[in-house]
């Protein structure tokens, strides 16, 4: 009786949490979007910044912000998959193994700040020659090293939830470790892959601190990746701390938000396709 009364108990406590947190994070997004969304039209869209962010329109920080977040992924998935398969495929558990997945976990701790700081020390000061300065090349370097090693621990677990089997069968038909491991393995672990781009992009599309250092902030259309921009985020502190423009601030930050609840529906959406690919199998 009494084991069922604390059972109740803590079930209505977490229950109260889960709601709270809910509304919390309805409440912030009620206000932002009540005072972005009237100021989001085609000239707010399209327009080029004015003195300095109070006027004029986003649009060199919405294609500023496509240009990061595509070069970024370029760079860093392909690393974060193949290290980790390197990592779960190829590697025995060793003391190295073990060392370089500590050495991974902790780099996933680290302060943005710090990768920007060295981002700006690297990137942007002693390889300026190649890659330009404060460039959207300098802040995808950056970003990539601050993903990496959130796409290498989730893509791990993904590859490690591929049931055994189906590398056993694989390796029953006489397919080759590689064979095994880019055909059934990668295919099977897709949908977690997915989530883990996704949570790379949602730690970078946000991130100020470490872009101001490396991407530079520049008001104007990018024109290669070697000119320097500025993100959505970016825009965002720039516009609200520097030059106070906070309907400005509050009209970027409402298309933030839609962007990224669009992409997350988008990847929602993949990943049931991918499931209900390997469920048909």
């Amino acid at each position: 009786m009494k084991a069922r009364i604390e059972e109740k108990i803590w079930k209505t406590v977490l229950w109260v949490i889960s709601f709270s947190t809910l509304a919390i994070l309805l409440v912030i997004l009620f206000y932002i979007l009540s005072r972005g969304l009237k100021m989001i039209n085609y000239g707010f869209l399209a327009e080029t910044p004015r003195a300095m962010g109070r006027e004029g329109g986003i649009y060199p920080a919405i294609l500023g912000t496509v240009y990061f977040v595509i070069l970024t992924m370029i760079l860093a998935v392909p690393l974060g998959v193949a290290a980790a398969v390197q990592l779960t495929e190829y590697s025995r558990e060793s003391l190295l193994v073990k060392i370089i997945r500590f050495g991974n976990e902790s780099l996933a701790a680290v302060p943005s700040i710090v990768f920007g700081l060295f981002g700006f020390a690297l990137f942007v000061a002693k390889l300026k020659p190649y890659t330009g300065g404060y460039s959207i090349l300098s802040g995808s370097l950056t970003g990539t090293l601050m993903i990496l090693p959130i796409l290498i621990r989730a893509t791990e677990e993904a590859i490690k939830a591929v049931p055994r089997e189906y590398r056993e069968a694989s390796y029953a038909l006489g397919a080759t470790h590689w064979q095994t491991v880019t055909r059934i393995v990668l295919p099977a672990a897709a949908p977690g892959i997915i989530t883990a781009v996704i949570l790379g992009i949602g730690r970078i599309v946000g991130e100020t601190a470490a872009l101001l250092l490396t991407l530079g902030g520049s008001v104007l259309i990018p024109t290669s990746i070697f000119a320097p921009a500025r993100t959505l985020a970016l825009h965002i502190y720039l516009v609200a701390m520097e030059v106070g423009a906070m309907d400005m601030a509050f009209g970027t930050a409402a298309v933030l938000i839609l962007t990224v609840l669009a992409l997350n529906l988008f990847a929602y959406f993949l990943r049931r396709h991918f499931l209900s690919i390997r469920g048909a199998k």
